[in-house]
């Protein structure tokens, strides 16, 4: 049997890794997964060690040791064992999902002949062994497996879509290119922020934009009520095409960066900023439609393109308007989802360049599927239903 290490303070497990140092962290993370498996068993078997129970739904049969190969060396977990099986913990899969996915790049990079002799020892240290093109195809065909079925998982009912845009340097025919990464994310009924879907494509055409939003419709998304993103091309005749009666918020974030490009002098810049903002704070569309053409009107002849620049646009981002006011702050812009691509880009910058898309999809899936885990215990959007509030 395999004993557990318990500490009884917070202190006390401080006190170790400010006597040992980094060189403390694999045993610091074997004890915490190995309580967090321990916590997990008792709330599957409805009972704690000894308990008895009327609920208990079944009994602890020790731990076998697991050796799993992670970042900061190979640590033997000791997995929480149920006498009637059908149990196996969570906490080993959600923290290295990721991992897996980046290791598996950096392999595929090394066994197809396009990285660096730096790459080699970076995936020889991750995967513990020299790495050959045989261990790749075994160990990418199980998560692949793992991550399609996630990313092809039923949806249902979403009040509020969100979607966007990115670019990764994936490898193509031998040329280096920017391949399109697109994200939904959505906010049900009930108020949970939800992972809906990514993609990858060679393009942002609207046959892709298309096909994106075509597939979450055929996983079982419903009920929308609005969408929010950016000003992407080809993204709006798809929204269109397949979301046609649902209205679209732009940005209000996006629009007051693009307003940028029409300003004909640097000095005017935060004047212009300000005004746009203060048009999108007004409490109703009636006010802010009222407020923008005195802004018009102030730069029709100092700066006439970003006068008609304004008329012709600053109302697409007047949607959220028609929506409750506690949810206006959420809604008006994709910073959510900006935040989003900001994780994605601090892990995918490890990589650099892709060497095919579908490594690109596997480690962007990957962390997206392991954040959005971490969205179900999060705070709710809204407790009520967002329409309702």
């Amino acid at each position: 049997m395999t004993h557990q290490t318990h500490y009884t303070s917070l202190e006390e497990f401080t006190d170790v890794l400010s006597q040992q140092g980094w060189g403390a962290i694999p045993e610091l993370l074997r004890i915490l997964v190995n309580q967090a498996m321990v916590e997990e068993r008792a709330k599957f078997l409805q009972a704690e060690a000894y308990e008895r129970s009327a609920n208990r739904t079944g009994h602890a049969n020790g731990y076998k040791p697991k050796t799993v190969k992670a970042r900061v060396g190979a640590i033997t977990f000791a997995v929480p064992q149920v006498r009637e099986g059908g149990f196996y913990p969570s906490a080993l899969e959600k923290g290295l999902r990721s991992e897996r996915a980046l290791v598996m790049t950096l392999a595929e990079m090394y066994v197809q002949g396009v990285s660096t002799r730096k790459v080699k020892e970076i995936t020889e240290q991750l995967c513990g062994f020299e790495v050959s093109a045989e261990a790749v195809s075994r160990a990418t065909a199980q998560l692949d497996a793992v991550l399609q079925a996630w990313r092809e998982r039923p949806l249902g009912e979403i009040t509020y879509l969100y979607l966007d845009a990115r670019y990764e340097k994936v490898r193509e025919a031998g040329q280096v290119r920017d391949m399109a990464v697109f994200v939904a994310t959505g906010i049900s009924p009930a108020g949970e922020r939800q992972v809906l879907g990514v993609s990858t494509s060679l393009s942002e055409h609207e046959t892709h934009w298309t096909t994106f939003l075509k597939s979450l419709k055929e996983r079982g998304v419903y009920g929308v009520r609005l969408v929010i993103s950016d000003d992407h091309h080809g993204l709006g005749a798809a929204r269109r095409a397949v979301l046609g009666s649902v209205p679209w918020q732009r940005c209000q974030f996006h629009l007051q960066q693009n307003a940028g490009a029409y300003v004909p002098r640097q000095s005017m810049r935060a004047e212009v900023a300000a005004d746009i903002r203060a048009v999108f704070n007004t409490p109703d569309r009636k006010t802010a439609e009222k407020l923008l053409q005195t802004v018009i009107q102030k730069y029709a002849l100092t700066a006439p393109h970003l006068s008609a620049w304004l008329e012709d646009n600053l109302p697409d981002g007047f949607t959220v308007f028609d929506f409750p006011l506690e949810h206006r702050r959420h809604i008006r812009t994709t910073n959510s989802l900006e935040r989003l691509n900001k994780e994605i880009r601090r892990r995918t910058r490890v990589v650099g360049i892709f060497p095919n898309e579908k490594s690109c999809l596997r480690l962007i899936s990957a962390l997206l599927m392991e954040i959005s885990e971490e969205w179900q215990s999060s705070k709710r959007f809204c407790a009520a239903k967002p329409i309702e509030c």
